[in-house]
């Protein structure tokens, strides 16, 4: 299945196989994932891919400074034939919402993702939605120091299971890039005119798989052994960044079940049917750096939550 995915996804993106690897680490476990990277590194045409290549419900909210709750989970609306409110649904009714740019809206705006986040479920008005299943939210967010964004509130942060940061492409890819953009052609209409292909136009339509393949791969993670030491590596690895005097605050036990979970779908990418060290070591900064937050003794010290998890991982043994 992953290779499947993989290979469908290749043919529209160069490289950033790690960030796809991640993308399935996300859809077998059920959790959230939050892209980031500066602007024009491919966040939105990976998920747009990714959404293409399974055959999934697929939702696109742009972000945006004057963006209502309402335009994410819907609204009660009045209907003037009948005199009745009726239910209008949100794009989040869907498997796959790709939340684009999510720094870039209000905190409370941010904040209307919570319930859906966690519970599976939204409340418009006085009556309580079941969402689509599978349910999963994957946001792309720039830098906090870029102009026009709004830092996550840690709620929220804390309810996405990874958080991968996209680095530039190195230049051979970069190449391939500019190479493959030069071929994408016109789209012309019928009534003659025309408009240069973006790479959106070169995703291609047909799933390479439906929703039974991605169930039968969720279950087998299920089956995917976790051992008890390892277990105890990632509660020990959780603990640690509760205790060290760099950090004003440490992971929450989310942070554990994250672990756990995202090695069990790496080891089944892999085609293992059992965790190993290289599991929590791989996955470690993804699902613990959005999670930590330092002192300012530590920050002005020059330190950085990499290098202090780093270091508490060295102390895992």
């Amino acid at each position: 299945m992953a290779e499947r995915v993989r290979a469908r996804v290749a043919r529209t993106v160069v490289g950033q196989d790690t960030v796809v690897e991640r993308i399935l680490i996300a859809l077998l476990t059920g959790g959230h994932l939050l892209l980031q990277g500066v602007p024009g590194l491919a966040k939105t045409l990976l998920v747009h891919s990714v959404a293409k290549a399974i055959d999934l419900q697929f939702g696109r909210v742009q972000f945006t400074i004057d963006l209502l709750p309402s335009d994410i989970v819907g609204a009660e609306i009045l209907d003037e034939a009948t005199r009745q409110f009726r239910i209008h649904k949100g794009p989040i009714f869907t498997n796959l919402l790709l939340a684009d740019e999510i720094n870039r809206a209000t905190p409370k705006v941010q904040s209307a993702l919570l319930e859906a986040m966690q519970e599976r479920k939204v409340t418009i008005g006085n009556t309580t939605h079941r969402l689509p299943v599978p349910f999963l939210v994957i946001a792309t967010q720039n830098p906090v120091e870029q102009a026009g964004t709004f830092e996550l509130p840690e709620a929220q942060l804390d309810r996405f299971m990874l958080c991968h940061r996209l680095d530039y492409p190195t230049k051979e890819q970069e190449e391939e890039v500019v190479r493959r953009s030069l071929k994408l052609g016109l789209n012309k209409s019928a009534d003659g005119g025309a408009v240069p292909k973006s790479a959106f136009d070169a995703v291609d339509e047909g799933p390479e798989l439906h929703v039974k393949d991605l169930t039968s791969a969720m279950e087998a993670v299920q089956s995917v052994h976790v051992s008890d030491v390892f277990l105890r590596h990632c509660i020990d690895l959780v603990d640690r960044t509760r205790r060290t005097t760099d950090l004003d605050l440490g992971c929450s036990p989310r942070a554990g079940i994250a672990l756990a979970q995202a090695a069990r779908a790496r080891a089944f990418i892999y085609g293992r049917d059992y965790v190993i060290p290289d599991d929590l070591f791989a996955l470690s900064e993804d699902v613990l750096l959005h999670r930590m937050r330092l002192t300012y003794e530590a920050m002005a010290r020059g330190r950085t939550t990499r290098q202090v998890l780093r270091e508490l991982m060295e102390q895992v043994s």
